[in-house]
């Protein structure tokens, strides 16, 4: 089996840049079973600037190729979403022409997001008459394109032969624009266990400088968007503060928001309890993981959050909003704790419970196990199997 991934953005090598690295996470694993992926990601002109980044071709072991298709797109940045047909348009017939250059062969299509990726992996579908899945990632844009019934993404969920939802509870929300449940599968993101898994917090702490910590409260989630409720985390967290001297919260992560969110731990006094620990590599992530007692994700809305699955599996407990994602997850208290989102109140007393408690972390990680990209892995290739027959 052969088979194309399509995605809109993809990690450099080294993951120093990690764009939905879920994606490479999934393709790693599923290069186990199948023969070849070739992973194309379109990058207009004048985008590595905007996001700070450059794109280098590379391998993944003996049989993934990563090929970024440099084109020209006139309608970047101002038309993303408002002139979608012209960009599919553009974007088709650059990914084409590299298709014929390359002389790239492959048997199923998966497209990861259904626009851009998906409406141009329809485009390929009828060209090269071959099966098309699309999983849908995203949580507010999903939202919109259910609540506006937006034609085109019924459109390209229509021509797609399988649809596959990260969330399990928006299956039956897709029948609201016409597509039947039975198209639809639910495959969660997942973990890579070779880099999640329990080390002995004191060996963490020292290898990240961290021993004088005595509780550590740990969130890692990029700064772009109030979405990931960085505030409402550092509003709870002035509560817990007021009533536990030894905790200490670290947000790994980075973005435009980091110099409001730093002004706001100031203004609540917060400054000598919070580290702003910046953006890190990946596959430094299981360090702060295993240097926590404790992961809290306040985001207001997820579609899955595979964040918390990884520091489960490294046997850490969870406290996290009820975000559409993380409920499907957190499905016990022996696990983590759930709380309202956007409510630093609750927040709080949902953390200084956690900090408290007796945890079986070796339960918690056989739990995560369930995530595994290898499973994960195996669950798509079912359903590239039966697209294929």
């Amino acid at each position: 089996m052969r088979v194309l991934v399509m995605v809109n953005d993809f990690p450099n090598k080294d993951n120093s840049y990690t764009a939905n690295i879920f994606v490479k996470e999934q393709v790693k694993a599923l290069s186990e079973f199948v023969e070849e992926i070739n992973v194309i990601v379109p990058i207009p002109r004048g985008i590595e600037l905007y996001r700070k980044t450059s794109y280098r071709d590379y391998a993944i072991g003996e049989n993934v190729h990563v090929h970024f298709v440099k084109y020209i797109n006139p309608l970047f940045p101002i038309a993303y979403s408002k002139l979608r047909r012209e960009w599919i348009w553009l974007e088709h017939r650059a990914l084409t022409n590299f298709i014929k250059k390359k002389d790239i062969k492959f048997d199923i299509i998966h497209a990861h997001y259904t626009w851009p990726s998906g409406a141009v992996g329809v485009k390929l579908k009828e060209e090269y008459k071959v099966p098309l899945v699309i999983t849908e990632h995203t949580s507010q844009t999903f939202n919109r394109y259910i609540t506006t019934r937006d034609p085109l993404a019924r459109e390209i969920w229509q021509k797609a032969d399988i649809i596959v939802r990260v969330r399990k509870g928006d299956i039956d929300l897709f029948s609201r624009v016409g597509i039947t449940p039975s198209k639809i599968r639910y495959i969660p993101n997942g973990f890579d266990g070779n880099k999640f898994y329990p080390i002995p917090q004191e060996i963490a702490r020292r290898k990240l400088n961290l021993v004088e910590y005595e509780k550590i409260i740990i969130n890692v989630a990029n700064m772009y968007s109030r979405v990931k409720g960085h505030e409402y985390l550092l509003r709870a967290f002035s509560k817990v503060a007021e009533n536990t001297s030894d905790a200490f919260l670290i947000l790994v992560g980075s973005g435009k928001l980091l110099s409001h969110l730093k002004k706001l731990a100031d203004n609540l006094y917060l400054g000598h309890r919070v580290l702003f620990a910046g953006s890190k590599p990946h596959d430094e992530i299981p360090l702060w993981m295993n240097a926590a007692d404790l992961f809290v994700l306040p985001s207001l809305r997820e579609s899955f959050g595979v964040v918390q699955i990884e520091a489960m599996a490294c046997g850490v407990p969870v406290v996290a909003t009820r975000n559409g994602g993380s409920e499907e997850i957190i499905i016990s208290e022996d696990y983590g704790l759930l709380c309202e989102p956007a409510n630093p109140k609750e927040l709080a007393e949902k953390i200084l419970i956690a900090l408290e408690k007796e945890w079986d972390r070796e339960k918690i990680r056989k739990y995560a196990e369930q995530f595994t990209w290898e499973n994960i892995a195996k669950k798509t290739l079912e359903v590239y199997r039966g697209v294929l027959k």
